[in-house]
């Protein structure tokens, strides 16, 4: 039983994809920029006087204060914010590491002294941070020219969403959570990023982090979600919003899969849970082989949801922060000859769960005082190996066209196949009840224009010499191209299903060989 089929030339048609679609929903293979604009003395112990009371960055501005004044503090932070990303630097993520998104953590002090009233950093510590935030646009814009994305984190936030150093003070509690001045204090923070990146000014944003690791059973956790994702999409809905999973990401992908319903407007909410396997005595008391066998489970969470926009809303998820590092003890199981191996094996392990199970890492992390940074570092475990990109990131510009030719020659045979199937499965499964086919259809010639054009996106805008992309937020796109096209209502799962037949068989074709 179907209803007439619209004409083609009348159906909702879906609009081009433009450069920041591209750089919001492709697969992302990043790295953390590291320790720069909230400092960790682990990572850069140089900006620590000795007479520094703790590790952090309020810890590191109080000292030099102390020791050397205002000017010259000044200085000496601005000096480091500027030499974030070096010419080699970016050379290296570019041309070695096929870097597509770096993840930029910031402190709500960076944004500036207008922003450190009421806070540890009020008075002189604040006024070093006058210019901070000029330095991270700039970050950004350089990263722009060579086609990477920047996710802004705001990492540190008042009072600290957790209790560890990286929010930004020692102090031993998570000041975040229940205390009114620092909630609106957060939310005041986010809104000038939200209201600076809907200006234009980071034209290469990948989205906006409300929190870094909040902590564990956070109080109003979701509250505070709630709010932000309201007010941020009276900014501009259209700019993806990270969030912390608190350790707990069954309870996150379900919290977004709501939020991220066919029926929302709001922004879409993407979950970033971080993977280590170094810190807990459950990771400790194993061997190496035994914690890469538990890689495989390590995303279930977000697997239940995945796969069914229309019934269950999207939830994906980034792995924020991972590293190839392992505990002592449990190299202690293993004979020294066996490390090399062993620790490529875990770091390919990872990227290939990641790669199939979320829409992208970024990996803890790539600056700090020792570079190339062994187990933590980004450019060391590239260099190794033991990090890599996916094959089809190599592919070199004056190849994408073959490859996209190469799938156009087989699109119509597919199309074909692919409708008859579908149109006969749920005739014969359910005689008599109402479907609309040609949903499916429509959907599957937009999931295989979108496939094609995250393909050739670096080639079209020419970023560097060679690469390409593929749909890394799919469950997040479809929902986008669902509202966008009025696929909303009873059978729209139609629609839905087509869309994934066609960028499955479309990337299958595109990446083969690559």
């Amino acid at each position: 039983m179907h209803r007439p089929v619209p004409d083609p030339g009348t159906r909702a048609q879906i609009s081009p994809v433009g450069l920041q679609d591209a750089y919001r929903y492709r697969y992302h293979h990043g790295a953390n920029l590291g320790s720069i604009f909230v400092l960790e003395k682990w990572l850069y112990s140089r900006m620590f006087d000795d007479s520094a009371q703790g590790g952090s960055e309020l810890d590191a501005i109080q000292a030099s204060l102390a020791t050397r004044g205002l000017p010259a503090t000044t200085e000496k932070w601005e000096k480091h914010w500027a030499g974030a990303l070096t010419d080699k630097d970016i050379s290296f993520l570019v041309d070695e590491a096929r870097c597509t998104t770096i993840r930029l953590p910031i402190g709500y002090f960076t944004l500036g002294p207008e922003f450190c009233g009421g806070t540890p950093f009020e008075g002189q510590p604040g006024q070093v941070y006058r210019n901070a935030w000029s330095h991270v646009l700039e970050t950004c814009v350089k990263l722009a020219s060579v086609g990477m994305g920047v996710l802004i984190d705001m990492h540190a936030l008042p009072g600290g969403a957790n209790k560890d150093s990286h929010s930004g003070t020692s102090s031993p509690t998570a000041g975040l959570w229940g205390n009114s001045h620092n909630l609106n204090l957060a939310k005041r923070s986010l809104l000038f990023v939200a209201h600076e990146i809907a200006s234009g000014k980071i034209q290469n944003c990948v989205g906006l982090e409300l929190c870094n690791e909040a902590a564990w059973e956070a109080k109003g956790m979701y509250d505070f979600y709630y709010d932000m994702l309201r007010e941020i999409s009276n900014v501009d809905n259209t700019i993806p919003i990270y969030i912390s999973d608190a350790w707990k990401l069954d309870a996150a992908v379900n919290w977004a899969s709501k939020q991220n319903s066919i029926s929302t407007a709001n922004n879409l909410v993407v979950v970033d849970t971080h993977r280590y396997y170094t810190f807990d005595e459950k990771h400790k008391s194993k061997s190496p082989q035994e914690i890469i066998q538990l890689l495989p489970d390590a995303l279930t969470a977000a697997c239940s949801i995945r796969g069914n926009v229309h019934e269950k809303g999207a939830a994906p998820v980034l792995i924020g922060e991972w590293s190839c590092v392992l505990d002592g003890r449990t190299w202690s199981r293993v004979g020294e000859d066996q490390k090399d191996g062993l620790t490529q094996q875990f770091g390919q392990s990872q990227c290939e769960q990641w790669y199939a199970n979320s829409c992208g890492h970024t990996f803890w992390t790539f600056k700090m005082q020792w570079m190339p940074g062994g187990g933590w570092g980004f450019m060391a475990q590239t260099r190794k190996g033991n990090i890599r990109a996916p094959g089809y990131m190599n592919i070199p510009f004056d190849h994408v066209e073959q490859h996209i030719s190469y799938a156009n020659s087989q699109r119509d045979a597919l199309k074909a196949e692919a409708v008859s199937s579908h149109c006969g499965y749920w005739d014969k499964t359910t005689p008599g009840k109402h479907f609309e086919h040609w949903r499916y259809e429509a959907g599957w010639d937009d999931g295989w224009a979108d496939a094609l054009s995250f393909f050739e996106f670096r080639a079209r805008q020419r970023l560097g010499q060679v690469g390409a992309d593929r749909i890394g937020c799919l469950d997040g796109w479809i929902r986008k191209r669902m509202r966008e096209v009025g696929q909303t209502g009873p059978l729209g799962w139609e629609y839905e299903h087509g869309f994934r037949d066609a960028v499955g068989k479309a990337e299958r074709l595109l990446l083969s060989g690559a």
